[in-house]
């Protein structure tokens, strides 16, 4: 198989060079470099890094160097030279910004500077809020989705509230389409295909394509379509290993794959040069196999009292199920009873419950059981409608009407291996639509913006556990679930005032004033479902989380809160080249409520609704560009002072959002350089000190600890230099970027078993481009390194942790031609 992988990767290379050398394809006219993105960037000396960016942080267009907010931004030139197509891998580029989830990252969200909630109920907004063309994503596991026709990408860290109408509590990013233009009818088509360093060297697909089509000279439209198509990188080698019976047809399925389709118009109409309206419409659907997690053995210890104190790495001669205070087999809770006790023991030494152990521990073999093709399944569909109108020459209007349905249905194998105990299952159907209208001016003094937002959501959730045929579980088949129903009405005000109270002082103040209305339906049931494919089918039978002299019954509830968010600053231009910045920033997210699955140890009702969060941020920053223009620094260093700070506690087979104070003390500091005409030089870093306070090891335990947060990598580092020259009638380029990543946890009672290592991500690549052609090859993950990417905790029901990784080593080839 290796010697295939290296006929097939050399066959790829060989396709590159003579690309690369064909006179076909020369042309006389250089090219502009792949990294610069002329819309964004004025060429100062003929490199990319060095030009000025452009971007829209405070909701008006100003150089990145002139904003006094840590920023990280791309142009859709920069992603695509750094062959970036998802949102999952922005984060690999940016330090301070890392990705938690569920479903082994083929559900994702953001965290910024240790900023995340990781809960895995669909109905739970994020701290980190995202924008696609100001429209806001509501759903925190819909913020995984594919990139394509993109203008750039604004990342903000620290809390945005003021100027952003939700939950910018850690952070925001940012993702700005390509727009329609008037001029001329151009675009363009984009194919790559490559394939994995894994057992059958599966291939992968992805095309994209878009044209702008002036209709009038008021009226344009764009199309932009993507197609991404990726077979399975992870070999399941069931019924190696099976215990219990098959949960279905299909069962044992590879894993890894991606078939996403997506779609985009945008119409743009432009009466005259005070009016410009911009009308949206976008939809995707993805199919994909069960979430591809792998296992690792793990055993749960014990104190005296029978609490759970910690979760070790099982070792290759290890035999007990669980590790009891005197060093004796505490035993295990297979049933999820929450009872603690026979069966004992392990029947293979090193194992899980069911004697597996995985083949390879990262690597790409597996053996699980509860795996289907086209088993996940997720469509999205909006609409937004922006209008942007000069009333004068100092007073603009924009408005902004956005409407999105999401839904999501995604399947794991609980134990990730090939016994037949439990799957689970993630799904969501929810609608939002946000209004916001906001009026901005300037003068000499200030320069202001003002406004209303609405907000809407409503999401209706199914979370649980899927006891298929065949499992060793008494009673399957059977779904044992949450269903929950969370409707949210959100109304602010806002208003920032820059005030230039002197020829290089500003001062900037800001506030955003809340009301928030929720409405909470859930129960917990048990659904007599049969088939693996589908969950929670049919009437349910209530068994909780309320009891009463009638039975068990739903939870219902109602919150109406008012919140606030604000902002002081100051920002002191020393001279055109040197910013320095100093102020303190609010953000709030409002509280919520839970709806955990039933099983285990119960959980007291009494944390079913959680309090809202407040951070407070102080910071201070510099920005500077060296006299020649070619380089950049920035730097700055923040203290978040959190109160209720909204945590994710995973313990058992589910888990609860509980509110903990936390502090955290960071910094970061970016270098980017042109040295010379052709060589473009990033380096970037960031480190954080992050503790949150009193975390009960499970809700309502009597132990608590002062922990980490999760998803959370204390350092980070990233480097990125490219190279371009004229050469073979066009230009060049050879680029590389590396990535470093501390080691973090993924479950706040940070138990040792309960941590993905260090890594370092190295990516290279080489191109070749003129005016209308570009030609690539690139390797993503040259070292072949097994990056973490999210865990659950699951040693007293299996025995083991179920872990998923990063895709292997990729060979691709690229070609795109502009016209």
């Amino acid at each position: 198989m290796r010697k295939d992988l290296r006929i097939r990767a050399t066959l790829l290379c060989a396709v590159a060079v003579g690309a690369l050398a064909s006179p076909a394809l020369a042309q006389d006219a250089p090219a502009v470099s792949s990294v610069q993105d002329q819309s964004t960037h004025a060429d100062k000396g003929g490199s990319a890094l060095s030009g000025e960016i452009i971007v829209t942080a405070q909701r008006r267009e100003q150089s990145i160097q002139k904003v006094g907010i840590a920023i990280t931004a791309f142009s859709g030139d920069q992603l695509r030279a750094l062959n970036v197509t998802d949102s999952r891998e922005l984060a690999g580029l940016t330090p301070g910004v890392h990705l938690g989830g569920a479903l082994a990252g083929q559900n994702s969200q953001y965290t910024i500077r240790g900023v995340t909630q990781n809960d895995i109920n669909d109905i739970v907004e994020a701290p980190n809020a995202v924008y696609l063309d100001d429209g806001y994503i509501a759903i925190g596991q819909g913020q995984t989705f594919a990139l394509f026709d993109i203008d750039r990408v604004e990342v903000l860290k620290g809390p945005q509230g003021t100027l952003f109408g939700r939950n910018a509590t850690g952070g925001l990013v940012r993702y700005i389409t390509r727009k329609p233009n008037l001029d001329k009818v151009e675009g363009f088509v984009d194919v790559n295909y490559g394939l994995y360093d894994s057992l059958s060297t599966p291939g992968a697909f992805h095309g994209e394509a878009a044209i702008n089509l002036p209709i009038s000279s008021t009226l344009a439209t764009r199309f932009a379509v993507m197609w991404n198509k990726a077979q399975p990188w992870l070999r399941n080698e069931y019924p190696a290993g099976a215990v219990g019976g098959s949960p279905g047809p299909g069962a044992g399925a590879n894993m890894g794959d991606d078939d996403t389709l997506a779609g985009r118009m945008t119409t743009l109409f432009e009466p005259n040069d005070s009016a410009r309206v911009l009308l949206s419409v976008n939809a995707a659907r993805t199919r994909m196999a069960t979430a591809p997690y792998q296992q690792k053995a793990t055993i749960g210890v014990f104190d005296a009292a029978g609490e759970l104190v910690n979760v070790l790495n099982a070792g290759p001669n290890e035999t007990r199920a669980s590790i009891a205070a005197d060093g004796s087999d505490g035993g295990s809770d297979t049933g999820n009873t929450g009872s603690f006790g026979a069966p004992f023991g392990r029947p293979v030494p090193g194992g899980d419950f069911f004697g597996y152990k995985d083949p390879d521990g990262s690597g790409p073999r597996t053996s699980s059981d509860f795996a289907f093709r086209d088993h996940g399944r997720v469509r999205t569909w909006g609409v937004n409608l922006n209008g942007e109108f000069d009333l004068s020459d100092s007073v603009k209007l924009a408005a902004v009407s956005d409407y999105k349905h999401f839904y999501k249905i995604g399947f794991l194998d609980v134990d990730a291996g090939p016994g037949n105990q439990a799957g689970g299952y993630l799904g969501v159907r929810a609608s939002t639509f946000s209004q916001e209208v906001r009026l901005s001016g300037k003068s000499d003094l200030v320069d202001w913006t003002t406004g209303l937002y609405y907000l809407h959501i409503k999401a209706h959730s199914l979370a649980g556990l899927k006891f298929p045929i065949g499992s060793v579980v008494p009673g399957a088949p059977f779904d044992l679930g949450a269903d929950a129903t969370l409707k949210t009405n959100s109304y602010s005000a806002f208003g920032q005032l820059d005030w230039h109270i002197a020829s290089r002082l500003t001062l900037i103040t800001g506030a955003r004033i809340i009301q928030e209305q929720k409405n909470h339906n859930f129960l917990q049931g048990i659904w007599g479902t049969t088939d693996s494919r589908e969950a929670a089918v049919g009437t349910p039978i209530v068994i909780g989380p309320l009891f009463g002299p009638n039975g068990p019954t739903p939870y219902t509830d109602k919150s109406n809160k008012t919140l606030w968010a604000g902002k002081v600053q100051l920002d002191f231009q020393v001279n055109p080249d040197l910013l320095l910045y100093a102020g303190v920033n609010r953000g709030v997210k409002a509280g919520s409520y839970n709806a955990a699955v039933p099983g285990g140890i119960a959980v007291p009702t009494s944390t079913i609704p959680y309090k809202a969060e407040t951070l407070t941020n102080y910071e201070s920053g510099i920005k500077y560009t060296f006299p020649d223009g070619k380089t950049r620094f920035n730097a700055s260093a923040f203290y978040y002072d959190y109160k209720n700070y909204q945590a994710f506690l995973f313990s058992g087979v589910s888990g609860i959002v509980i509110n903990a104070n936390a502090r955290t003390i960071g910094g970061e500091a970016s270098l980017f350089t042109s040295p010379v005409r052709g060589l473009d030089v990033g380096l970037s870093a960031s480190y954080f000190d992050a503790k949150v306070k009193d975390v009960p090891l499970r809700a309502g335990g009597p132990i608590s600890r002062d922990v980490q947060p999760v998803y959370a990598p204390p350092l980070q580092g990233s480097a990125i230099i490219r190279y371009e020259w004229e050469a073979l009638g066009g230009k060049l380029s050879v680029q590389g970027d590396a990535s470093y990543t501390d080691p973090f946890y993924y479950n706040l009672r940070n138990f040792d078993a309960d941590k993905f290592g260090r890594t370092v991500m190295v990516n290279a690549g080489l191109g070749w481009s003129n005016d209308n052609w570009e030609l690539n090859f690139r390797i993503r993950n040259l070292t072949n390194v097994h990056q973490g990417v999210q865990g659950f905790d699951l040693a007293t029901l299996c025995g083991c942790n179920e872990v998923s990784y990063k895709p292997p080593r990729f060979f691709q080839l690229g070609a795109r031609y502009n016209f």
